[in-house]
């Protein structure tokens, strides 16, 4: 090719396109000698947690003094509405929510309760209108699981639901079998909170298995509770009020609420005929007095203890 030939200025612009084309080709080489970043796996999901049910207790016709006991062991809390109050003697006659009602554990989900008043026994000292843990929201959970079958190779997806009656009081017609919509699950972001504030459940113990299984009432009252056999008798747990007492020196108000609650238990029980009941009283007026010389509070309470012990001992040799 002769060069002279060609016109001037063409041969810079042609240099400078080669130049241009070796510095871009550069670049690319370049680039893929650095290699393409790499991209980690992606962390895993992870799935919510599923909140625990739990079961609303039947508390109905029972005394507010076991009936607040058993639901403070199935984790509620309680609060009484009503003109009634919470003294330990009275009678549960209605609670919301429904006895067998399905709840999701939100901490001590909430049952109120409301009394009639037990005109036989009198309503001596405070009353607990509410329990001494605070009480958290009722959310309803759903009364049946789903679970998705698959029938291979298709990708047809078929839903079985198995439903269940909810328990309804003895004056109420129970509601229709309820079939829940497949896509119905419970809410994915519901955690539930751990519960610390409610009393346990009691664990079985070498004590406990050393409890007397046969306790002859002192005498029968006419539709009172028997004595639960899985509970400590009334003398154990006089003593361990006392023993308790004793280790607990300051007057907090949760230890006052223990305490009364403790006193309630066992005079109600005596009045109700439980076995050893008189004796379990003598030793709670002891208690209660002990009570008055470190907390400065007691007497009235030594005092209805003294009252019960008199009916109890009048009642057994009747």
């Amino acid at each position: 090719m002769d060069l002279k030939k060609i016109p001037a200025g063409v041969v810079p612009r042609a240099a400078a396109l080669v130049v241009l084309g070796i510095v871009l080709t550069a670049g690319v080489t370049w680039a893929a000698s650095r290699g393409v970043p790499k991209v980690g796996p992606l962390p895993p999901v992870k799935k919510a947690a599923v909140p625990t049910k739990l079961v609303v207790p039947d508390v109905r016709k029972e005394a507010f003094v076991f009936a607040k006991s058993t639901l403070a062991d199935d984790g509620f809390a309680w609060r009484v509405v009503g003109k009634v109050h919470g003294f330990a003697s009275n009678t549960v006659i209605a609670q919301s929510p429904a006895p067998g009602t399905k709840v999701y554990d939100t901490g001590a989900p909430l049952v109120r309760l409301k009394l009639s008043r037990n005109s036989t026994y009198g309503q001596r000292g405070l009353a607990e209108d509410a329990s001494p843990y605070a009480a958290t929201a009722v959310a309803p959970a759903e009364t049946v699981d789903t679970t998705p079958t698959v029938t291979a190779p298709t990708t047809t997806v078929s839903v079985t639901t198995e439903t269940s009656t909810t328990t309804a009081p003895a004056t109420t017609t129970a509601p229709a079998t309820t079939t829940v919509p497949a896509t119905t699950t419970a809410p994915a972001t519901t955690t539930a909170p751990q519960r610390t504030a409610a009393p346990p459940k009691q664990a079985a113990t070498a004590s406990t298995a050393a409890w007397p299984k046969t306790r002859p009432p002192a005498f029968v009252v006419a539709g009172a509770k028997t004595e639960p056999l899985d509970e400590m008798p009334l003398t154990n747990r006089a003593q361990m009020l006392g023993r308790w007492l004793a280790a607990h020196p300051r007057r907090t108000a949760s230890n006052v609420r223990y305490w009364l609650y403790q006193n309630a238990w066992i005079v109600t029980g005596a009045k109700f005929g439980w076995w050893h009941g008189a004796d379990a009283l003598r030793t709670l007026i002891a208690v209660d007095r002990h009570a008055d010389a470190v907390w400065g509070i007691g007497t009235q309470s030594a005092d209805v203890a003294a009252q019960a012990l008199g009916y109890v001992e009048a009642k057994a040799k009747s």
